[in-house]
């Protein structure tokens, strides 16, 4: 389970690169954090790294989930954070998303994580400074494994 510091964006520059080089499609991610932690950041990042331009990447906090799907890979990005109720989540149809050949990175993933799938990428990103962060990732399922343990390296 790798355990990254990040001390400024260019290092979550460089995160997100690593993680768009590695993720095989289909991969889902969760992603954890307080408000502030730097969620969003990290997926535009990995979003530029597939060639979706950084200021395209909002946060989907009102429309729920966006898809950018003019990169290199199909790029999903949902956000839970104003979810009633677990009904409201499965109404998007993240199944799709899920079972697609994109990458799927899901925003206050906690608070569905049960109805993520089991093989999955999980992120958790804590507040160390002003710009920086620790990020924890880890993974179920060997190819996901795998895959981490590159960018651990």
């Amino acid at each position: 389970m790798p355990i990254i510091a990040l001390h400024n964006e260019h290092d979550t520059e460089r995160l997100g690169a690593a993680l768009a080089a590695t993720l095989p499609p289909g991969t889902v991610v969760g992603l954890v954090g307080t408000l502030g932690a730097g969620k969003t950041r990290l997926v535009q990042a990995v979003a530029a790294a597939l060639g979706v331009p950084r200021e395209a990447v909002t946060s989907p906090t009102f429309v729920l989930v966006n898809e950018y799907r003019h990169g290199r890979v199909p790029l999903f990005h949902f956000d839970t954070y104003r979810l009633k109720d677990e009904d409201e989540f499965l109404d998007l149809g993240p199944e799709e998303y899920f079972d697609s050949d994109g990458i799927t990175l899901v925003e206050w993933a906690d608070r569905v994580a049960h109805l993520l799938p089991e093989e999955r990428v999980d992120i958790a990103l804590e507040v160390t400074g002003d710009t920086a962060r620790r990020v924890t990732i880890s993974a179920t399922g060997e190819r996901l494994r795998a895959a981490i343990d590159r960018i651990g390296n």
